[in-house]
C-alpha cells in the first residue's frame, strides 16, 4: 500500500528541479524552523541513517530515477496511519528546500490510510 503520492502540479515542479539540480530527495521537516514542511534536496545533501525511514519512492514522468521521500523514525510513529500527498502552492518555501527561489512552496496534504483508498 503507497504511503505517498504527488500532484500534478507537485510532479511538474520536481521534473523542472531535476533538470536544474540533478537526481532529488525529500525529507520531511519534523516542524522546528520550517514548520513540518518536505524540503527538497539534491540527491544525497540531506544524510539520512538509521533514525530516518524512507516512506517511497516517487515516480514522476520525464524524471530517470525515483525520487526517495524519507521522514524521522520518531516522526513517523506519529504519521504512521497516514497517506501523504505531496502538493505545491505559491508562497516562499524554506531557504533550504530547492523550491524556495521559484516563489512556490511544498506542502503535505494528508488523510487516514485505509485499506481501500491506498
Amino acid at each position: 500500500m503507497d504511503r505517498i503520492a504527488l500532484t500534478p502540479a507537485a510532479a511538474e515542479l520536481i521534473r523542472k528541479l531535476r533538470a536544474d539540480h540533478g537526481p532529488l530527495m525529500f525529507h520531511q521537516s519534523g516542524g522546528c524552523c520550517d514548520g513540518s514542511a518536505p524540503m527538497c534536496y539534491p540527491l544525497g545533501e540531506f544524510r539520512t541513517g538509521g533514525s530516518d525511514v524512507l516512506l517511497g519512492e516517487l515516480v514522476v514522468d520525464g524524471v530517470e530515477e525515483p525520487v526517495g521521500f524519507w521522514m524521522s523514525a520518531s516522526q513517523f510513529e506519529l504519521w504512521a496511519h497516514t497517506h501523504l500527498t505531496v502538493d505545491v502552492v505559491p508562497g516562499r518555501g524554506s531557504g533550504f528546500s530547492l523550491e524556495a527561489p521559484e516563489g512556490v512552496r511544498f506542502l503535505i496534504r494528508s488523510r487516514l490510510l485505509n485499506d481501500t483508498a491506498g
